[in-house]
């Protein structure tokens, strides 16, 4: 049971670590400290029932539509070309206008909004939680069940690790050209995403 408890944690951290569109939001919220607790919470919410799925069985029946995953793939390359058009349209206002104290606060439901498409309009969100975890603890069973909760857990802290801790930056972030510099990276990662999704499917 300790094994598959490990295991889960592991497989889900190594996953959700990568450098993808949601962390970058999550990231770029958190260094606003806007929402944050929100963000967290839908996030790991998001990935608790996608991984509750794919242990439940429902990588099989997600591998046998096809055209599930594909509308998934090009709902999340117009969002993400969009979002990275977004972030480029903000540094070129430059940093002055994307300092936290200086902007104004983003209304929460707009938050929320790009939270949830940034999760479940994101392909590989279903492939790595859905798919990959529910495939890898079916090794681990009759404790199954164990592995998916450590997952989970894997998830909630690492986004509210992330999100959290982006503050610790909030020096770094005082300057307005670091935020030009963030919304650029942010940028090219959604453009970088978008490209992968649409030429590596």
């Amino acid at each position: 049971m300790f094994e598959a408890a490990l295991s889960g944690y592991l497989v889900a951290l190594s996953l959700i670590a990568a450098i993808g569109a949601q962390n970058a939001f999550v990231l770029r919220q958190g260094l606003r400290r806007e929402h944050v607790g929100v963000v967290v919470a839908i996030c790991a919410a998001s990935d608790a029932a996608l991984i509750a799925a794919g242990v439940g069985g429902f990588g099989a029946i997600a591998q046998a539509a096809p055209w599930f995953g594909e509308a998934m793939r090009w709902l999340g390359v117009a969002f993400l070309t969009v979002y990275g058009a977004l972030r480029f349209r903000a540094a070129a206002k430059g940093g002055e206008a994307l300092v936290p104290a200086e902007s104004a606060p983003v209304p929460l439901r707009r938050i929320v909004a790009m939270c949830l498409l940034f999760t479940w309009a994101n392909p590989h969100v279903y492939l790595d939680t859905v798919v990959l975890i529910g495939s890898i603890s079916a090794q681990y069973a009759p404790h199954g069940l164990v592995f998916g909760i450590a997952a989970a857990c894997a998830s909630l802290s690492f986004f509210a690790a992330l999100g959290y801790g982006a503050r610790l930056l909030a020096p770094v972030f005082a300057k307005p050209r670091a935020w030009v510099v963030l919304e650029i990276v942010v940028g090219l990662t959604m453009w970088a995403l978008a490209a992968g999704l649409a030429f590596g499917g």
